[in-house]
Parts: C-alpha cells; structure tokens; sequence
C-alpha cells in the first residue's frame, strides 16, 4: 500500500503509519537499539530537576482519585469516547462554523470533569496502561481544542476537509486564496489559556494555484 499526505487523505495516512509501526518497527528498531552506542544519561541539571518535577506531579494528579468510590468517578474510556464522538460529530471531514462553536464549547466541560472525576485504578509506581492512557487522554483535550480552533480560524475548505460555508454552487469545495493562503501553527500557552497563532504566508513562483474540479 502507498503512504498518503496526511492532508490529502488523513484518515487513510493515520491508518497506514500505525499499520507500518505495528509490523515493521518490531523487526527493525530492536536491532538498531541493541547495536547503537549510547552515552549514560546525566540528571545533574536545573532542566531535568524541573521536568521530573512536572511529570511526578501529572501523575499525582492523574492518580488522586485512585480508590475512590461512588457514581460521579469515571475512567479514561469514557472521557476518550466522549472526546471521540465529539470531533467526529463537529470537526470530521464536513464541519460548519456552528458545529465547531458547540465543539468549542463542550471540551473545556470535558477538561474539567477529567481533571476532577477521573478513576485510574493501580499506582504509578510500576506498569500502568491506564495511567498511560489517562496521560495521553489529557494529551488529546489540549490538542483537541487547538485542532478546532484551527478548523473555525480556516474559513475555506481545504484538501478533503469541508467547509459547509465554503462550497460552490455544485456543492464542489471552495478555497479562499486571497484570505487564507498561508500555513499556520498554534502555540501552546498552557492548560486553560487561550493558544496563539503564527502565520507564514505562502509564495508561489513556478505554479499557479487553481480550483480543483472533477468536471
């Protein structure tokens, strides 16, 4: 099979490099590792000292409901399914700007009732796949809101994703070059803070962008 952009086709691309990583990493990452020289990590530095420091407390965090009992707690599943059912409802391949709003609105809920009614059984102090997950769970909210606020700054349709706003009278998508020709990446200020965007606008000197059209 061929590995496509993640642009042109994202769902397709997402599912070919995990397939490439499950069968392929394992016959070759294992080798690499055991022949490549390494020299011993030190941890006398200030930076070390700070982001042990970080990650002791997120998991602390994470784990401060563990044992806990009653009808409000929940585990990473549900928070994952509900994040997971509310992108692909309002920011999948087809998205309007009301949907997005709504998105917008409910994943800070989401946040908040993680952080506060999380369950995660076990401790941190050997292997735990629901920590694990829990961790990239909280991973997911952040990068969640940013990939919604991306999708309502982009007020065109662009690649396969479809602005329901932004379409031509034959329902074909629409660009909007003279407003949004630029690649654009968001800047993580912290958890609960309004992310920042760059822009870097595009420059085309051999081509000519052009309205695809399969007519």
């Amino acid at each position: 099979f061929s590995d496509h952009g993640a642009n042109r086709l994202g769902a397709s691309a997402l599912m070919q490099g995990l397939a490439d990583g499950y069968f392929i990493l394992p016959y070759t990452i294992g080798n690499y590792l055991a022949g490549a020289g390494h020299p011993a990590l030190r941890t006398d530095s200030a930076e070390y000292d700070r982001a042990e420091e970080a990650v002791r407390g997120r998991i602390k965090r994470l784990l401060k409901n563990s044992g806990a009992r009653g009808s409000t707690f929940r585990t990473v599943d549900h928070y994952h399914r509900r994040l997971g059912a509310l992108l692909w409802d309002y920011c999948g391949m087809a998205r309007n700007r009301a949907g997005l709003t709504h998105a917008l609105a409910k994943i800070p809920e989401i946040r908040e009732e993680f952080w506060q009614n999380l369950l995660v059984p076990g401790s941190g102090r050997e292997l735990n796949q629901s920590l694990e997950r829990a961790g990239r769970v909280a991973d997911f909210l952040e990068f969640a809101e940013i990939m919604v606020r991306d999708a309502l700054a982009r007020e065109e349709s662009c690649g396969c994703h479809l602005r329901e706003e932004s379409q031509t009278e034959e329902h074909e998508a629409r660009r909007d070059d003279e407003h949004f020709s630029h690649v654009a990446v968001w800047e993580y200020t912290g958890e609960g803070q309004e992310p920042r965007m760059h822009r870097e606008p595009l420059r085309f000197e051999n081509v000519t962008p052009s309205r695809r059209s399969y007519k």
